[in-house]
């Protein structure tokens, strides 16, 4: 078999398990990295708002929504405004505004819903309740994008959130239970309803971007954010605001979770587009991890060795659910390889495409053996006929040679 055929994506899937040079790649390596770095900035976010809320004793979550969904429509908004042709802003309200609508509503909705909790329940509860994203997320993308997983995904997932709770084993021993407990039924509810807001939000995150473009989806959420977080400030925040006692050091902290916010929501449909919102969701939950390593030394915070096994376990969850592409990913990565851009065709196909794909490769394998069989055939019965016939031209001898090649063809 020629060598070029050894290296199809193909044969590798029918030898069975990659070898290790081919689980530990560059594309694994980028996307673990730019995951880690979606938790720093998750981390940036989380200490400037204890900053705000412990130190100014400002808690205004909306506010800060709204700044970040203003920065978003901004940049990507304007960006569709000067596009032409289909996607032009104007184009994508007429046919899509009210789709906008709901994403961005879920959106707001869901940052709102997890920063009020904190007022009920604990930060143990919250780590731990918001990992009901993860199944969910993959619930929603089995039934709307026909995400297949395997065995392994589902080790993974489970290893990520036993990394989880050895970090929420770690808080009850440093007794670094934050929060309130005057109504943790009310909390815990708020947790999972955020939880399932951001499932729903990222599902449609990585549909958009992978099917449609990364601008419009940050440009429509920027416009349809930056108007449903505007109202619900004035409606419920006005008071709080009204109060503010403007300084540079409020100020500066404020931009400074605006800045880790915009990057989060920025960057995140990149490492979506290269992965999956599941693997991005794996990776953000050292966030909390890297919080509380921030803690020891702002918050004096106790440290325990648990932190450390917490953050080994999730990054090796992480790279476990990366090394085997889904079903729906196969098809994007070996387009991605030979330069095509596939990714809008991917979600078109159903959860069989990999195994017709793969048939596919077989017959032409086969084709391609009984095309040289002929070939073989072909030169020997022309020398043959030459030989029988001699006294005929070549072309004639030729003709012959075609006759006999028809009927030993298999």
């Amino acid at each position: 078999m020629p060598q070029e055929q050894l290296d199809t994506l193909c044969y590798k899937i029918r030898e069975g398990l990659p070898k290790w040079r081919d689980i530990f790649t560059w594309q694994l390596f980028k996307i673990l990295l730019m995951g880690q770095g979606l938790s720093a900035l998750i981390c940036g976010t989380a200490v400037t708002s204890q900053y705000l809320a412990s130190v100014y004793y400002l808690n205004t979550p909306m506010l800060q929504s709204f700044i970040n969904y203003a920065l978003l429509g901004i940049t990507y908004t304007m960006a569709l405004i000067f596009r032409r042709g289909d996607g032009n802003i104007l184009q994508i309200l007429k046919t899509k505004w009210w789709k906008y609508l709901l994403l961005g509503l879920t959106d707001v909705e869901a940052n709102y819903a997890v920063v009020k909790a904190y007022q009920y329940t604990t930060l143990t509860s919250i780590q731990l309740l918001d990992c009901f994203i993860i199944p969910v997320l993959m619930i929603l993308s089995w039934f709307f994008l026909k995400t297949r997983y395997r065995i392994i995904h589902y080790a993974a997932v489970c290893i990520c959130l036993a990394g989880v709770g050895a970090m929420v084993g770690a808080d009850i021993l440093a007794g670094q239970e934050q929060g309130s407990s005057s109504d943790i039924l009310l909390g815990d509810g708020l947790v999972l309803l955020s939880a399932t807001l951001y499932a729903v939000s990222n599902v449609c995150q990585e549909y958009t971007v992978k099917n449609l473009s990364r601008v419009e989806f940050l440009g429509m959420v920027g416009l349809f954010g930056s108007i449903i977080s505007g109202i619900q400030l004035g409606i419920l925040e006005h008071n709080e605001v009204s109060k503010i006692q403007w300084t540079w050091e409020i100020a500066l902290i404020l931009a400074g979770y605006a800045l880790c916010m915009y990057g989060f929501y920025s960057f995140m449909p990149v490492i979506v587009k290269m992965s999956s919102a599941t693997a991005v969701n794996l990776s953000l939950l050292t966030g909390d991890l890297f919080s509380l390593f921030c803690g020891l030394f702002l918050f004096q915070y106790t440290f325990s060795g648990l932190y450390i096994v917490s953050l080994v376990v999730i990054l090796i969850g992480f790279i476990m659910f990366n090394t085997v592409p889904t079903l729906t990913q196969t098809l994007a990565l070996s387009s991605d390889e030979e330069g095509c851009d596939n990714h809008g065709a991917e979600f078109d196909n159903d959860s069989t495409q990999g195994c017709v794909d793969e048939i596919t490769c077989a017959q032409a394998e086969q084709d391609q053996i009984k095309s040289q069989a002929v070939l073989y055939l072909q030169k020997n019965c022309v020398a043959v006929s030459a030989a029988q016939y001699g006294h005929l031209p070549i072309h004639e001898s030729f003709s012959i040679s075609q006759t006999h090649t028809t009927v030993l063809k298999p």
